[in-house]
């Protein structure tokens, strides 16, 4: 494979990682409007049957942004695989230093670079291990939240509703006197 293929692979596959991002970002707001919203008709109608589907829709969207960074992570792997094929094609110890694209290895050196443990470039370049967030990628706090919270929030208000803790709420007919 030549090495103008590769790396044009490489920025494609970049870009589809950054494409993921705005992606997810869309199903955060869709899911975060739809449930604050669900959580907000709630308390105006005074009926916690809204809470429920507050919470089934924050459940919803978190699986679908689990499913969204799962897919986006699949493209880490070959990432990973065309930095160490150009690390690895380099001639020498200066063009090894200097070998590029290099963003998912900065990523994986650069807390031992800030860190203060020195200049990590020299170091040779392997492929990623396993990665042990694929499989609990919905678990990572930047996937979880907010979804997290107004799932927890609305079964907590439905679970307070069904047990008459929110004095005046119903289950989903709205009393009398708010609808008017």
């Amino acid at each position: 494979m030549s090495d103008s293929f590769e790396r044009d692979e490489y920025f494609a596959l970049v870009k589809s990682v950054a494409d993921f991002d705005q992606r997810l970002l869309t199903v955060k707001g869709w899911g975060v409007t739809l449930s604050l919203a669900a959580l907000g008709l709630g308390f105006q109608y005074r009926a916690y049957g809204f809470f429920l589907i507050a919470a089934a829709s924050s459940l919803a969207f978190w699986v679908i942004e689990h499913a969204g960074k799962r897919h986006q992570m699949r493209h880490y792997v070959r990432i990973r695989e065309i930095e160490v094929n150009q690390y690895r094609r380099a001639v020498g110890d200066e063009d090894k230093q200097m070998s590029s694209p290099r963003i998912d290895w900065s990523w994986q050196t650069a807390m031992h670079t800030l860190a203060g443990e020195g200049d990590t470039r020299g170091k040779p370049v392997e492929p990623r291990g396993k990665n042990q967030w694929y499989g609990r990628a919905g678990l990572l706090p930047y996937v979880a939240l907010p979804h997290a919270i107004t799932l927890a929030i609305g079964l907590g208000l439905f679970g307070m509703g069904v047990t008459g803790t929110l004095p005046n709420f119903t289950l989903g007919n709205p009393p009398a006197a708010a609808t008017k």
